[in-house]
């Protein structure tokens, strides 16, 4: 089973949140591919079964990159039926992490995807939309990526 994560990322900070969640997908049995929006590779992207996308949070949002890509090349994918999930970085607290990841998430439901987090069913820790991290040390949220990478990886792999 293959997975794509897709990511914006000025400063490598989302680059290397994507490759944590890479981790967990892969423990999780399927084969992650991450991919910056500008090199992302739709024939892989519509034959993957788990779509993740992630963005640095910009004004609250995702960056006008991520949107202009949703909008013009990720709509003309065919996701319908695909399991996904969504991801941010944000340079402090409280700047926006989750009005981005909801940004993607509405993207994808109206694509026909079947978006998931994992929610509470995991246990600890809890993760509600989908993980934010703080840009200024990403890798202390190396776990959290990690663990939500599996997670989706989990559930993919269970309804294929």
């Amino acid at each position: 089973m293959l997975a794509a994560i897709l990511y914006d990322s000025r400063t490598h900070t989302t680059e290397k949140a994507a490759a944590f969640i890479a981790e967990g997908v892969q423990r999780a049995g399927l084969q992650p591919a991450c991919f910056h929006i500008d090199e992302a590779d739709a024939e892989y992207i519509e034959k993957a079964d788990l779509i993740i996308l992630g963005s640095p949070t910009y004004m609250a949002s995702v960056t006008a990159k991520m949107k202009t890509w949703l909008e013009e090349k990720g709509s003309k994918l065919d996701l319908a039926y695909k399991v996904g999930g969504a991801f941010a970085t944000e340079q402090y607290i409280h700047g926006g992490g989750e009005n981005a990841i909801r940004e993607m998430l509405t993207f994808m439901m109206v694509q026909g995807m079947m978006t998931y987090s994992g929610g509470k069913a995991y246990g600890k820790p809890i993760i509600h939309l989908g993980p934010v991290g703080m840009s200024q040390d990403i890798g202390s949220f190396r776990d959290l990526f990690v663990a939500y990478g599996e997670r989706m990886g989990k559930l993919a792999a269970w309804l294929a």
